[in-house]
Parts: C-alpha cells; structure tokens; sequence
C-alpha cells in the first residue's frame, strides 16, 4: 500500500547522530533503555505522521513519500534537510555574569536560557563564556531507522490519533461521538480543565480533524461539570433524619465550544 501525500500512518522510529552512533530520539522503548533518554513513566509507540506535510524532518518526510506499509527502511539526512548547517554568527562571547545567580554551578555542556534564548555551553574562562545558539545538532548527519507499521483508514482510528497528538491523555480515556449528519463531539475529561492552554490544543485538534477527515463538518468539544454542593432539601432532609443515600446529586453539561469547518 503506497503512501500519498496526507496519509496518516504511524511511525516506529529510532534517531542517531552518524559520526557517535548517539541516539537522540526514539519511539522504541528498548532503544531508549541503550541511551540517556529512557523515561519509566514515558508510553514507547509509534508516532503518528501525515506523510508530506511537514510532521517530521524534511530528509525523512521526504523518503516516506516512496514507501509502503510495511517497509523498514535506514535513511541518511544530510544537515541541509535535518536541522540545518551550524551557523558561526550564533556563538557568542559574553561576561559570565549574564548566566545569573547560578553562574558559578553551570558548567561546559550545559543548556542555558539567556535574553529569552536557548543555548549550549561551550566554553568557561576567565569570568567570561561561550554560548553556542546552534541547534546542538545543526551540521550533524543522521540516520533514522524507519518501520512503517500501519496507515490509518477510518475516521474512529484518524480522530482517536490526532486527539492523542494534541491532548496528554491515555487513549481509554478518549471519548468522542461520530453522527450521521457529519456532527463531532468530543468530551473532554475533567482532568484536562485546567490544562494550560487548553484552547490553543481544542483549535488545533479541530484544525486537523477538518484537514484530514472530510466527512467532519461540525466539531463541538463537550465538558461535563458535577456539583459538588448539597442542595437545600437535601440539607433539610439530613437534620430531618431522613437517611443520607436519599441525597440528590445534579450535573451540568455544558458544550463548551462549537467550531464549525468554514
């Protein structure tokens, strides 16, 4: 099965630096255990990609528009199609002070933040330091060993992976309705209220639900609120002796936010 431009296809993938065989970044967990990157509480699985649209690194974005479902694949990225060739101009010399009250504890290799830029410490003498801004793997060549392992087909499988991509949830805990009339609902769990930036992941979900499943005309994310408050009769009804179990609990559903395709 041949991948198009806009397929939606999930990703097994482990990423290394050429010249040190370092890996930088994989979604294999047994990978992972063989460098620094391993996180327990992290989920290993396949990453979810639109084959040319720009999800991943040019040179592998690229080289997935000639394969199929199936296919294991080794890919050399040159820097023009990675993360770019180092830039001389983006390492500077300033006074060691810059790096704050901390200064005296950060060391060569460090990644700082300064004037609201990230960058890597490359060198410390003589109360002054070196800042590279360079992405640390601009002018590296990589090679990402590549397993295409499914493309997605239906709209349950689409819309489940790209909430997954947005929202930080566990996939049981996603909950959507799909109606005849090309209606989507989706329900936001109660532990995701207070997300930060919550509207800005409600937007994009609905940006790519539009984008890649044509049959979605209407998007509405739905939160469901419990009060927490006894009401009046209920009060009443415990100083009147009247069992406890007999208490009425109300809910509220509000819909929170309705986007429509345009």
């Amino acid at each position: 099965m041949t991948l198009d431009k806009g397929s939606l296809i999930l990703l097994d993938y482990t990423a290394k630096i050429k010249d040190t065989g370092e890996i930088f970044d994989t979604t294999r967990a047994d990978d992972a255990k063989q460098s620094s990157l391993y996180e327990s509480n992290h989920k290993y699985e396949p990453r979810l990609v639109s084959v040319g649209d720009g999800w991943v690194l040019k040179g592998l974005d690229e080289a997935l528009s000639n394969t199929n479902v199936g296919d294991n694949l080794t890919i050399e990225i040159t820097p023009d199609k990675g993360f770019g060739e180092r830039d001389p101009s983006k390492v500077r010399m300033m006074p060691q002070r810059k790096l704050g009250e901390k200064a005296a504890e950060i060391q060569v290799g460090d990644v700082v933040e300064i004037e609201e830029r990230s960058g890597t410490v490359r060198y410390i003498g003589s109360g002054r330091v070196q800042i590279d801004y360079n992405h640390r793997l601009a002018g590296k060549n990589l090679i990402y060993d590549v397993s295409i392992i499914k493309k997605l087909e239906n709209n349950e499988e689409k819309i489940k992976n790209l909430i997954k991509r947005r929202l930080p949830i566990d996939e049981e805990k996603i909950d959507f309705t799909i109606q005849d009339d090309g209606n989507l609902k989706i329900h936001i769990p109660e532990t995701m209220y207070l997300l930060e930036g919550l509207q800005i992941i409600k937007k994009a979900i609905s940006n790519d639900i539009f984008k890649y499943i044509q049959e979605i005309k209407n998007l509405q994310f739905v939160e469901d609120y419990q009060s927490t408050k006894k009401d009046d009769k209920s009060l009443e009804s415990q100083s009147s002796g009247i069992p406890e179990t007999e208490q009425v609990n109300s809910t509220t559903s509000e819909e929170e936010k309705t986007i429509q395709q345009t």
